[in-house]
């Protein structure tokens, strides 16, 4: 094992975990603001991933270019789906809550099977194969690519929540629910408003994840735990706290895979999970409650 090969891993676990980083904070956001977590965000990435497929096969589109029809149809369903559905059980006990995700988590899983059958399906574009040289380091181009567009995607939900009128109603209704009501916000809208977001930003990190791995329809319990997990070692609620996250657990599961083996790289996330846990609950970019 040399200082070249572990650097190059590193390389490869940063640039796999800002994508990481965009999925978890989709969800990060909808828990911030809305305070509903969403246990069926790891298959609505995978819904996603099969419909970057698809616009590539059919249409020969880019994953990329993908990611635009793609969130904006994840917008409108993620809008409609937190004032139609999940709204309701906004004031309702947590339990309900669950029940009520995991059924629509169970819905899209069965959905995808009945549609797409268990195999396994991906894209292939020729950048895929190629890579850029930087001394002894190499840095895959398609991870390169999705992590660079991952960063612009995250950069622009930053700007949207700081410097937009929207987003600071947005985020007054996550600081004070009953304030936002008197002074006359819209909360509902703004809350499914939210939800859209979070849903739009999960698909852009579905449309780039499908040139890493490719996609099954049970990928997405897989992903929706690993959200949680990057979440809660970033911070619940943390925006910059979900980018830490997903690059943390991208290195350590690259290291796992130079280490020991790669079928361990969930051990070594959930040995972070651990320690984060024991020492600073609230995660390392959150706040105590």
């Amino acid at each position: 094992m040399t200082a070249e090969l572990v650097a190059n891993v590193l390389i490869s676990g940063v640039l796999t975990g800002l994508v990481y980083g965009l999925m978890a904070l989709g969800l990060s956001v909808i828990f911030g603001v809305v305070r509903v977590v969403n246990f069926a965000h790891g298959e609505m990435m995978t819904i996603a991933m099969f419909a970057a497929v698809m616009l590539f096969q059919v249409w020969g589109l880019d994953p990329f270019l993908a990611v635009v029809p793609v969130a904006a149809v994840f917008f409108v369903l993620g809008y409609f789906l937190q004032s139609s559905i999940i709204n309701p059980f906004i004031t309702r006990p947590e339990h309900s809550q669950f029940m009520l995700l995991v059924a629509v988590a169970i819905i899209m899983v069965n959905g995808l099977l009945m549609i797409f059958g268990p195999n396994a399906r991906n894209v292939q574009v020729d950048y895929q194969l190629e890579s850029y040289e930087w001394g002894p380091l190499l840095f895959d181009a398609a991870r390169l690519y999705a992590a660079m567009a991952a960063l612009v995607c995250s950069a622009a939900m930053f700007a949207f929540f700081r410097l937009t009128l929207t987003g600071k109603a947005i985020r007054a209704c996550a600081d004070n629910h009953l304030g936002a009501r008197i002074v006359g916000l819209n909360v509902k809208h703004l809350y499914a408003l939210t939800f859209g977001i979070g849903s739009a930003c999960v698909a852009a990190a579905g449309c780039m994840m499908v040139l890493l791995v490719d996609v099954t329809p049970l990928l997405g319990p897989a992903y929706t735990l690993l959200a949680f997990v990057i979440v809660i070692v970033g911070g619940l609620g943390s925006m910059p706290g979900a980018l830490l996250g997903g690059v943390l657990i991208g290195v350590s599961e690259a290291l796992a895979g130079l280490v020991i083996t790669p079928s361990a790289k969930s051990m070594f996330s959930f040995g972070l999970l651990i320690l984060v846990l024991l020492f600073r609950p609230q995660g390392l970019m959150g706040r105590r409650s």
